[in-house]
C-alpha cells in the first residue's frame, strides 16, 4: 500500500498529506473490512514482458467484468487505469464509506457503488476483484472471491503472514483462478528492462544488488521501515533475478533514534544462493529522498536512479576483471591478475509509461490467456518470507536468518 512509481515524482507532498489521512484510519479499517466481511463470507456464492515499442494487445471480445475493492488511496489508481484497459471492464467500486467511493468515481460514473462485498461477489457479471484495503484484511477478502471463483489482484503485501499467503496461492491453483500481486515497480519500463538485461545474459554472471530507498516520513503507525519500503525492492528482486539463483538468509539491523516504538531506519542483506550479495537500505528520517538501486555483473553494471526521468537507466561497461590462474602464461604471471575494465556507460531509451497501467494489461491478459501473471501469488510469498526473515533478524540483533520453511518452522539462526 504504499507504491506508485511514477505519481511520486510529480506530487510528493499532496500524496504524503493523503497517505496521513488515510492511515490514520487504518486499524478501524482493517477490522471493519474484517467484520463486514464475515457477515458476508457465510452468504457468499461457492511470463511475458511486453516491450515499451510492442502493439497493443488485442482487445477480447468479451472484456474482462472487474470490481475493485477499497477507495482509500490506492483504489482510485486502480479505477482509473482499469477504467482505460479496454481489456477490463469496471463494474463496482466496493468501499464501506460509499460517499467516499462516489466522489471517487464522480457524479455522471455508471460503475455502480456499493458497501457490501457480498453483492460484488453475487453479480456474474463480475470474474475479477481488485483488493485495495488495508493488509489486515487482504486474507479474508482474497479467500471469499476465490471461493466465489473470482480472480484476484490484490495490492501488496499479499497478507500479512507467508503463511496466510501460501493459503491463497494454494487456493487459487485448485481452484485454477489468477491469483496476482501489484508488484507495480515490477511493470515500470525501468525494471522490465533490467529484467530482459540480467535474464538475458547481458550483464553476466549477478555479482551484487545494492538499493537505496530513503526519504523523510511517513512514519507508519502499525509497521516498521523495513514492511513499508523494503517490499518494493525486495519484489524487484525477485522479479529481476535470473533463474537458478535465489536467496537463502537474511539479515537485518535497525535502529529508532526517534523513540517512534519501531525501527526507523534499517539495512537489510539477502545472502544469494551464488555466493552474491543484495542490500537494501531503507530510512523514514532522511531529508533527502533517493530510489537508486545498483546490479553489478561479471560484464556489465545496472544503475537505475528512478528519480532521473532524463536518464532513469544507464548501462555501464567498467568493472574488475580476474586473469584464472589457468590462463597465466609467463609473460604476465608477473603482473597483478587483478585488472580494471573502463568502457563506455549507454542509457537505453525508455519510453515513459504508467507502470499500474501495465499492471492491470497483465492481469487482463493472464486471465484471458489462462496463464500465470508475471508477479504471481508465488512471488508475493517469496517477498513476505523474506520481510519476516528480516523481522526476525532485527530481534536478534542482526543474525542470518535463512529463508524460506526453515524460517517458520524455527529454524536455528547464523550469528
Amino acid at each position: 500500500m504504499t507504491s506508485e512509481p511514477q505519481d511520486s515524482h510529480r506530487q510528493d507532498a499532496h500524496r504524503d498529506t493523503r497517505r496521513q489521512d488515510a492511515h490514520r484510519d487504518t486499524r478501524r479499517q482493517d477490522a471493519a473490512w474484517q467484520d463486514e466481511h464475515r457477515q458476508d463470507a457465510n452468504q457468499a456464492p461457492g511470463g511475458h514482458v511486453p516491450a515499451p515499442d510492442e502493439p497493443p494487445r488485442p482487445v477480447p471480445e468479451h472484456p474482462v467484468g472487474l470490481a475493485v475493492v477499497g477507495a482509500g488511496y490506492w483504489g482510485p489508481k486502480l479505477v482509473r487505469n482499469a477504467q482505460h484497459t479496454p481489456a477490463l471492464r469496471l463494474h463496482w467500486l466496493c468501499d464501506l464509506d460509499e460517499a467516499k467511493a462516489r466522489a471517487v468515481l464522480g457524479e455522471y460514473s455508471t460503475v455502480g457503488v456499493t458497501d457490501s462485498y457480498r453483492r460484488v461477489l453475487a453479480d456474474e457479471r463480475v470474474g475479477a476483484v481488485a483488493v485495495a484495503t488495508p493488509a489486515g484484511a487482504h486474507y479474508a477478502l482474497v479467500r471469499a472471491a476465490l471461493e466465489a471463483g473470482k480472480h484476484v489482484l490484490v495490492e501488496k503485501p499479499i497478507t500479512t503472514s507467508a503463511a496466510e499467503a501460501e493459503e491463497l496461492v494454494d487456493l487459487a491453483e485448485r481452484l485454477g483462478l489468477v491469483l496476482m500481486c501489484d508488484h507495480t515497480f515490477c511493470y515500470t519500463p525501468a525494471v522490465r528492462r533490467i529484467r530482459e538485461l540480467v535474464h538475458g545474459g547481458e550483464i553476466g554472471d549477478v555479482q551484487f544488488f545494492d538499493s537505496v530507498r530513503i526519504n523523510l516520513g511517513l512514519v507508519q503507525p502499525d509497521v516498521d521501515v523495513l514492511w513499508d519500503l523494503a517490499p518494493h525492492d525486495l519484489s524487484i528482486l525477485d522479479f529481476v533475478l535470473p533463474p537458478g539463483v535465489e536467496p537463502v538468509g537474511v539479515s537485518a539491523q535497525g535502529a529508532d533514534p526517534i523513540g517512534a516504538g519501531r525501527a526507523c531506519v534499517a539495512y537489510l542483506t539477502v545472502r544469494l544462493s551464488n555466493g552474491a550479495l543484495a542490500h537494501c537500505h531503507v530510512n523514514w528520517l532522511s531529508p533527502t529522498k533517493v530510489r537508486t538501486t545498483l546490479i553489478g555483473g561479471s560484464r556489465r553494471t545496472l544503475v537505475w536512479d528512478d528519480l532521473n526521468p532524463q536518464a532513469r537507466l544507464a548501462v555501464h561497461d567498467r568493472g574488475v576483471d580476474l586473469t584464472p590462474p589457468d590462463q597465466l602464461t609467463d609473460a604476465i604471471r608477473h603482473r597483478a591478475l587483478i585488472s580494471y575494465r573502463v568502457g563506455e556507460m549507454v542509457a537505453p531509451a525508455l519510453v515513459e509509461q504508467e507502470a499500474l497501467r501495465n499492471v492491470m494489461a497483465e492481469f487482463a491478459a493472464a486471465i484471458t490467456e489462462g496463464r500465470a501473471p508475471l508477479t504471481d501469488g508465488r512471488a508475493g510469498v517469496r517477498v513476505l518470507q523474506l520481510l519476516e526473515a528480516a523481522s526476525l533478524s532485527l530481534g536478534l540483533g542482526g543474525a542470518t536468518v535463512p529463508v524460506g520453511t526453515a524460517v517458520r518452522a524455527g529454524a536455528e539462526v547464523v550469528g
